[in-house]
């Protein structure tokens, strides 16, 4: 028997544990594939949920935030500790708790995302999710910015961090996780904003590293602007989008 032959024959020779027909499946494995931290603010999220949350947010203490899909909550502990003291998370994973202060843990819900904005009453000025929306369809994001409209307080805002594959540093994040179910970039982004009946106020690269990474990633930004014909609109790995209810 060649061995094309035998390649052929192997998918039939064991049947499969799981079945994999669609991305929702690989959530099967996905507390495999996921990293959990714990909820600990450093001096290095100190400065990247400042760039990427509070300044472009407008944020000030005493507001009131809802974060879908903290994970291990370390961006409610940064606002703790910016003197954040009306926060909820929500997370489909029940792992995360086990990562968290008391304090934090008591103001997470366990539960679908969905399930959480059609039960609360509350309404919060940030609603935040952090490498969240991709994992949604167009037609489900779309569907979900519409729903949180109601829980916004007036001049709430929506800020989300997600891949931008309109860079091409941006497709190691778009492509790493089997569980992203939609591809953005800064023009289809706004596109469906425009649907769900929000503004794009902003959208910009979310950095990491230190300022003389930063340095060196302008001057080589603004070299290759200079010398292709059609760069990016944003060059970061993943992008940051604010938005407001029209």
């Amino acid at each position: 028997m060649t061995p094309y032959a035998i390649l052929n024959l192997r998918p039939f020779a064991k049947a499969p544990r799981m079945s994999f027909d669609k991305p929702e499946d690989f959530y099967r494995v996905y507390g495999e594939h996921r990293t959990y931290a714990p909820a600990e603010t450093r001096k290095k999220h100190i400065r990247q949920f400042d760039a990427q949350f509070w300044r472009p947010a407008e944020c000030r203490a005493g507001m009131s935030v809802l974060e879908l899909g903290c994970g291990t909550g370390i961006f409610l502990a940064y606002l703790r500790r910016k003197r954040i003291t009306e926060f909820v998370g929500v997370d489909a994973d029940e792992a995360v708790k086990e990562y968290m202060p008391d304090d934090i843990a008591a103001k997470v819900t366990i539960g679908d995302i969905r399930d959480f904005i059609e039960k609360t009453e509350r309404a919060f000025d940030r609603i935040v999710m952090l490498d969240v929306f991709e994992h949604f369809s167009v037609f489900e994001g779309r569907a979900l910015l519409s729903s949180l409209k109601p829980l916004l307080a007036p001049e709430g805002r929506i800020i989300m961090r997600l891949p931008n594959a309109a860079s091409p540093w941006g497709l190691q994040y778009q492509f790493q996780d089997l569980t992203h179910q939609a591809i953005y970039g800064p023009g289809n982004i706004r596109h469906l904003a425009h649907a769900a009946g929000y503004d794009c106020l902003a959208c910009f690269s979310a950095r990491r590293g230190n300022p003389f990474k930063h340095f060196i990633e302008d001057c080589v930004h603004a070299l290759l602007n200079r010398m292709l014909t059609e760069p990016p609109p944003v060059w970061g790995a993943n992008m940051v989008v604010v938005l407001k209810p029209k």
